[in-house]
């Protein structure tokens, strides 16, 4: 049986960890121990003592969205007239404007899987956003939208489908494509927390296609509801096999961020009784696994939103070399109660970076320092 040292000079070898040594880091490694071997990992591919982060602004395209996903309380139902909407052209400008005024220069657009929202609408939203800001990125969707677009729009659910319909929203303005709705990439457990939306299968297929068009992408996992240890590891090592098959000159992904849920007054709580929370230690054992197993995505992203600003601290020195986004507006979190800070200023992201003890470097979608 191989040790635990063994299987952390493996990982700083850069060597892909097996599923059972992976278990094993999980179950078995102090955390102590975990974080500091994944922290010498960190510092191998990122021995300069600097921290990334980034200004954008998260809006919502729309609330509506046939999902159905048991962990979210932001949607809802078409039918729903008093709650249902779609941001206007005139919001974004808004919104648009003080990202600006913010130092932001990069939109995340998310909505739900409207059911009439087809790949012509999404055309015409970012080739407007992109004729009247046209150095605003759009870091847009992802691959349950793209398929669910597809599918609407007649493209069918396949890749050639999917590519059709990435070709195009490229055009109109697409710059990269954020590695949202994964969750866990599992079928069992997607059928029990989000029964409408795509498979594993098409997520991870989506982002293939994604890959071998050269876009810049992410990848992401919310863990801490119905899933096992060992669904977070598949997890990890399907995000992982994926990237070894990207073209050399793609970036693929470019990060990872893990984030627990967070189910307070949702439907799986109700069903459940699993209401989440942010335990730093999990968080930070989440943080270290991932930077061991991960070992051909470059950065790992401390995602403090759901887990304060003082855990997102602790993961620096553990395995991640990124602290995200300012998250100048955020609904979905907010949307089961969540009392913590899901808001900062970039003055306050720079005080804890610095208080990490490490230098703030901003940067872009594509980790280019700014």
């Amino acid at each position: 049986m191989t040790s635990l040292t063994d299987i952390y000079h493996r990982a700083l070898d850069g060597t892909p960890l097996t599923f059972a040594e992976a278990m094993a880091l999980w179950n078995d490694a102090p955390l102590a121990e975990l974080m500091t071997a994944a922290d010498a990992v960190r510092r191998r591919l990122h021995p300069e003592e600097r921290v990334t982060w980034q200004i954008d602004r998260n809006v919502n395209i729309t609330n509506v969205c046939v999902s159905g996903c048991k962990f979210c309380s932001f949607h809802c139902r078409l039918a729903d007239r008093e709650r249902a909407y779609v941001t206007s052209m005139e919001e974004y400008r808004r919104k648009i404007r003080e990202m600006l005024a913010l130092g932001g220069e990069q939109l995340l657009l998310q909505g739900g899987l409207h059911p009439r929202l087809d790949l012509a609408w999404y055309e015409k939203l970012f080739s407007a956003l992109k004729s009247e800001f046209p150095n605003v990125k759009l870091h847009a969707l992802g691959p349950p939208e793209i398929a669910h677009i597809a599918r609407i729009s007649g493209f069918g659910s396949d890749a050639e489908g999917y590519r059709a319909v990435l070709e195009r929203l490229v055009t109109a303005g697409l710059d990269s494509l954020p590695g949202a709705g994964a969750e866990i990439l599992d079928n069992e457990i997607r059928r029990r927390i989000s029964p409408g939306k795509c498979s594993a299968d098409t997520w991870l297929e989506v982002m293939r296609v994604a890959h071998r068009m050269g876009l810049c992408t992410s990848a992401t996992m919310m863990y801490g509801h119905v899933e096992r240890p060992e669904h977070r590891i598949l997890h990890l090592l399907k995000i992982r096999d994926l990237q070894s098959l990207k073209p050399d000159s793609a970036p693929g992904f470019l990060s990872f961020i893990a984030w627990p849920y967070q189910g307070r007054g949702t439907a799986l709580e109700a069903e459940t009784g699993l209401s989440g929370g942010a335990e730093t230690a999990e968080f930070l054992r989440m943080i270290a696994v991932s930077r061991l197993v991960l070992h051909n995505i470059p950065n790992i992203q401390a995602s403090w939103l759901t887990t304060g600003l003082a855990a997102g601290q602790m993961a620096l020195h553990g395995g991640a070399n990124d602290m995200g986004s300012i998250m100048i507006e955020e609904n979905v979190v907010s949307a089961t109660g969540f009392e913590g800070r899901t808001t900062i200023d970039a003055e306050r992201m720079q005080e804890a970076i610095r208080a990490a003890g490490f230098t703030p470097a901003l940067r872009n979608q594509r980790y280019e320092l700014l």
